[in-house]
């Protein structure tokens, strides 16, 4: 074989302990070419400035893209560690990763869709409410996101917050955008953007959600919008009868963030295993606010001693998400592997 053909030939991507294999081509990003061959492997931002995705590498040669290195630093990846979203192979790699499912292969589509409602439910964050085609079907888990393809092949990530038995009823997603100042989508969507607009969408994409084969106690814990794929995995919850005790932890600068606290306050009463402890960073005395203060991440740790024998599933800002996965293995005990997130990366955080 020439070395040409050695060069072009695809490498194989064994993952450890599940055993699943890919095949990456040359030059194509590990995690590509998972997603392409339906292996549930972790990942967030895509781009290189979350880490969702690091995991280590057992065997072989990896060269990495551009990433930042708060996702992976130097001493990381002299450890072995490495980020499989820009991590290309050089020869066959065997990786350790103990999130990978057969689960999240449902298939990546892409489909037109059309805006069928838009409700503000705080003064930057709009409900959105997305008309899926009659004719089509789409599958996803609750927690996973779908890509906005907007034009010049700029993409955009948001979470469904709505669980996948709700299709049942109307094929429709429900997103919910923050407003982010001088961003290319959000100023759209909160400026132009009306009703019966066509969109264009990609998914579904993403790690994030229930492993069920799990009893397991839960801590669910959100920052922000972060509690739109949350909020999915609520109704998923209660839609399948799932009682395992599960505590949400959800964190804003004011009241007025926690935009859906009565929703979830409903769901209370329906759901007896559930307990929701708000928290509230910056109260201002006009907020007249009695309830929990400070970070949201800290609020756990002020109310578990041992979080060893819990699931952590956190979405929202990648601090926050940091800040948590790392003091609940160091200071509370929770297994690594038992730390499920998505951190909502946006374009300020991938070009800092």
């Amino acid at each position: 074989m020439t070395d040409a053909a050695t060069a072009s030939a695809p490498f194989q991507i064994t993952v450890q302990p599940s055993g699943r294999t890919f095949a990456a081509t040359a030059g194509e990003a590990m995690l590509a070419a998972a997603i392409r061959a339906g292996v549930g492997l972790p990942y967030g931002c895509k781009d290189g400035a979350c880490g969702s995705c690091k995991c280590k590498k057992l065997d072989g040669t990896v060269v990495h893209g551009e990433h930042q290195a708060k996702a992976l630093s130097a001493e990381e990846e002299a450890a072995g560690f490495v980020l499989t979203c820009c991590g290309v192979a050089q020869s066959d790699v065997v990786l350790e990763s103990r999130q990978v499912t057969d689960e999240s292969a449902y298939p990546i589509k892409k489909m037109p869709v059309r805006v069928a409602a838009l409700e503000k439910k705080s003064h930057d964050v709009m409900q959105v409410r997305l008309q899926l085609p009659a004719a089509d079907t789409f599958r996803y888990h609750a927690g996973q996101y779908v890509e906005f393809l907007l034009q010049g092949g700029v993409r955009r990530a948001y979470s469904m917050a709505n669980a996948p038995h709700t299709q049942a009823e109307a094929p429709g997603l429900e997103l919910h955008i923050r407003h982010m100042s001088g961003g290319k989508f959000t100023e759209h969507v909160f400026g132009a953007l009306k009703e019966k607009e066509i969109l264009r969408i990609e998914g579904p994409y993403g790690s994030f959600f229930l492993r069920e084969d799990s009893d397991k106690p839960i801590v669910l814990l959100a920052s922000g919008t972060g509690f739109a794929p949350i909020k999915a995995l609520l109704e998923h919850m209660q839609f399948k009868g799932i009682t395992r005790p599960a505590t949400l932890y959800w964190g804003g600068r004011r009241p007025a963030d926690l935009y859906m606290d009565t929703w979830v306050r409903e769901r209370l009463a329906a759901m007896p295993n559930l307990a929701y402890v708000p928290v509230v960073s910056d109260a201002l005395p006009d907020d007249h606010w009695h309830g929990r203060t400070g970070f949201v991440h800290q609020a756990v740790l002020d109310d578990f001693a041992d979080l060893s024998g819990h699931q952590v599933y956190a979405c929202g800002a990648p601090i926050v998400v940091e800040s948590a996965r790392d003091a609940y293995s160091a200071q509370r005990c929770l297994p690594p592997e038992e730390f499920f997130a998505d951190a909502f990366t946006s374009e300020a955080d991938k070009h800092p």
